[in-house]
């Protein structure tokens, strides 16, 4: 329901005078320009969350890629493994896995293990003998290591052994060319083929964490500074012209042996003992505190904080993953790798698996539309979310039912439209017809006129999302002053006259449009021609209806709808409505020139002429550009998205066209930083231009496989700002954040939210499908299948 005050290129060939360029990780792109440089633009471009601090793209490099070749990348998804529910036991200190897959963990309550092809953790010590345990590592023979509080543990042949000689705890555990060294706050030992040998280094207790440098020293990471220790010397690294600060937790060498040591303040980057570089917020850290750091096979830097993960290529590009949807819990304490490159995150609530899978587009479709048709299509054909009864569990789930179900189903329509425009698919046309009909249903179950339904559900349902409900006079009263157009809808569901549904009132501008871009594109695209008599019979019973009733959607009550205005009367008379002005008199050009379009009837387009010689709705859609901030609202972003298509393509007259034309070039620059796939295919199939491809694909390919709306909160972040744009009374971020670590789209919602989703839901997909297959029927992405 609405509101206004809630609201790395690896070759390159020439064929004539295309260049292609092939990344092995964003496929085939073809150019118009001839320039090579231009082809380097790829690289900058952010590819599954990936954000380089040195980008060299412009938009005009952008615009001149056309085509994308559908070529495999790899796609991450999240495994939770949580360790029963046992706080203690989740509570994760160290983690580390062996050549068989088998998993380690060092927790509150003890050593637990996990094997590849299992997902229970089994404890590897007695009950008498569990108890805190600090660090587990796996030497190069395979062998387990573990410190705990009551000393150092063997694992080797699944046989655990207790190794005397060391004084308990054991905090932190390195392997060495030289042995194992076992630290802790009394001491440090070497275990090797001569047996426990005690060190004499000079340490503080505070012993966070240990690495081998290769050469019979230590690297030691602690509370009171880093220390380099041999036999011979002892160096601390302390002060800020050292290290950001001498509060130090987490320590690897990357590729070019140098060493990443992190801790409280970020990273410092040590080459030959003196600082490289840092890394903090301002860099893309996400939180000062900092507790791990390690390199993964690949030769990327994964940094572990309290506020998720931070990965670090070679090229200094940076990706972030964090929320459940990545983590069981955003504070890391530390990373381990499997074999195949999977990522095991230890955390204060459990383990998580960052793994990957080789997808294409194509496959990713195959995916989400399974999902789709599983879990998001109830009866009679409504493409909408689940209910989940367990937060984040979708082994349980149930239909739900939503405000905006006609425009969410109608942006199915549209989906299924232009997949059978693409593939001459028959299951896409027929399942088109069905989401037609039940945007028909709408309108028939009203037994009115020509108003329509948000949605209906069964009469046997029990739970409704937003019941009927009385207002008191005090009630009504203090609703009226805070919102002077406020209406008392009590009665908001209806039982049908054929008893079979209960359908939902107070129907708002939004299902307009989004119903009226589904019906468009149906009409032009799959209806035959008995078809399009009912569609165009069905549009012209809805403008009908408005025009009968002063051009508002009038409910059962005799009553416009809350938000269902496009009155000259009201929109260019009435202050309450001048917020409103803009926006709903392009959505009302549009209605009536579809349905010029579609009947042919004179009287629509005589109404449209009236509205643009006499009524200045041409002049006061011209000013949405310049729209106050106070009244800005990103949902009216995508209402306009949906009509551009009908203003355009319908528009015959070359002077009305050519506003269109410039309001819509307008447009998209002004929306050009949102990176919305949907809006970028929209005005490509409006204009018959292929541009803004890059950030659409890149949108694409880092959309997550999970759909659960997880709560997604970005005021946790330090390396982005809180900002009141583009909507004044709003939270979001400075940075637009990639789909990986948004919440599940749904393009009406405002992308730069710095707070939203809920995990009792789980999306439908048709947010990613949809354009994904405009983007094949515009020819833009072509399928290598």
């Amino acid at each position: 329901m609405r509101s206004r005050s809630q609201q790395n290129l690896s070759r390159q060939f020439v064929a004539g005078l295309r260049v292609y360029a092939i990344s092995p990780r964003y496929g085939i792109y073809l150019q118009t320009s001839h320039k090579l440089r231009q082809c380097l633009c790829i690289i900058g471009i952010s590819l599954w969350g990936w954000a380089c601090s040195s980008e060299t793209h412009s938009d005009t490099h952008n615009a001149s890629l056309t085509t994308y070749s559908d070529t495999a990348f790899q796609q991450e998804y999240h495994e939770p493994y949580p360790v029963g529910q046992d706080e203690k036991a989740n509570d994760i200190r160290s983690i580390s896995v062996d050549r068989q897959g088998v998993v380690w963990i060092a927790t509150g309550a003890g050593i637990f293990s996990k094997k590849a092809d299992q997902n229970e953790w089994m404890p590897m010590l007695p009950a008498t003998k569990q108890g805190p345990a600090f660090s587990v590592v796996v030497d190069n023979q395979s062998v387990v290591w573990v410190g705990t509080w009551n000393g150092l543990y063997r694992y080797k042949n699944n046989l655990a052994e207790h190794i005397a000689g060391l004084d308990a705890p054991i905090s932190t555990v390195a392997v060495a060319q030289e042995g194992v060294y076992a630290l802790g706050p009394l001491g440090v030992w070497l275990i090797n083929a001569k047996g426990v040998q005690k060190k004499n280094f000079i340490l503080p207790r505070s012993i966070r964490n240990a690495l081998s440098d290769s050469h019979d020293g230590l690297w030691v990471t602690t509370d009171v500074g880093l220390y380099h220790v041999t036999d011979q010397a002892s160096t601390v690294f302390q002060n800020t012209d050292q290290l950001l600060s001498a509060s130090t937790k987490g320590i690897a060498f990357d590729s070019a042996h140098n060493l990443w040591v992190a801790g409280l303040g970020g990273i410092t980057i040590l080459r030959q003992d003196k600082p490289k570089q840092v890394l903090q917020p301002a860099q893309g850290i996400p939180s000062v505190f900092v507790t791990c750091v390690e390199r993964a096979p690949d030769g990327d830097m994964w940094i572990g904080t309290e506020t998720g993960i931070v990965r670090y290529r070679p090229d200094g590009c940076h990706s972030l993953r964090f929320s459940r949807r990545w983590l069981l819990d955003d504070h890391v304490t530390d990373i381990a790798f499997d074999t195949q490159g999977n990522a095991w995150i230890a955390t204060v609530k459990g383990v998580s698996a960052i793994k990957h899978r080789s997808m294409n587009l194509a496959q990713k479709q195959d995916y989400f539309y399974d999902v789709l048709m599983k879990r998001h299509i109830r009866s009679p054909w409504i493409a909408g979310q689940c209910r989940l009864p367990i937060q984040g569990d979708i082994t349980t789930w149930e239909p739900d039912d939503d405000d905006n179900d006609g425009e969410y189903t109608a942006n199915y329509l549209a989906m299924e439209c232009f997949r059978y425009a693409a593939t001459k698919n028959p299951d896409a046309k027929a399942k088109a017809k069905k989401a037609f009909d039940f945007l028909k249903l709408l309108q028939e179950v009203t037994g009115t006129d020509g108003f329509f339904a948000r949605t209906i559900v069964p009469a046997t349902w029990t739970r409704v999302d937003d019941g009927n409900r009385t207002f008191s006079p005090r009630e009504r009263a203090d609703e009226l002053v805070k919102e002077p157009r406020f209406k008392p809808v009590e009665v908001r569901w209806r039982k049908s006259k054929d008893g079979k549904w209960l359908w939902k009132g107070d129907t708002s501008s939004d299902e307009l449009c989004g119903h009226m871009m589904g019906y468009y594109v149906y009409y032009e695209l799959v209806a035959d021609e008995a078809e399009k008599v009912v569609v165009r019979n069905h549009i012209a019973r809805i403008v009908d209806h408005l025009i009968a009733n002063g051009f508002t959607l009038t409910d059962v009550d005799g009553k416009h709808t809350r938000w269902g205005v496009w009155s000259p009367d009201k929109l260019n008379h009435d202050p309450d409505w001048v917020p409103d002005r803009n926006q709903n008199s392009m959505e009302l050009l549009a209605f009536l020139k579809l349905a010029a379009h579609v009947t042919g009837k004179p009287i629509y387009e005589q109404r449209y002429r009236q509205l643009i010689d006499k009524e200045g709705y041409l002049d006061n859609m011209a000013k949405i550009s310049q729209q106050n901030p106070a009244w800005f609202i990103y949902f009216d972003v995508m209402l306009s998205a949906y009509i551009y298509p009908i203003l355009l393509r319908c528009e015959k007259d070359p002077k009305t066209r050519s506003f269109y034309e410039n309001h819509i070039d307008n447009w998209l620059v002004q929306r050009k930083a949102d990176k919305n796939p949907l809006i970028n295919f929209l005005y490509c199939y409006s204009r018959d231009k292929k541009v803004e491809l890059a950030p659409s694909v890149d949108f694409l390919v880092d959309t997550p496989l999970d759909l659960i709306n997880w709560t997604v909160d970005h005021t946790k972040r330090e390396d982005i700002s809180i900002v009141r744009t583009p909507v004044l009374d709003e939270l979001q971020v400075s940075e637009l954040p990639p789909a990986s670590i948004r919440t599940v789209v749904r393009w009406d919602k405002n992308p730069w939210s710095a707070i939203n989703g809920q995990p009792d839901i789980e999306r439908e997909p048709v947010f990613w499908l949809l354009p994904y297959w405009m983007g094949r029927y515009l020819g833009m992405i072509e399928s290598t299948k």
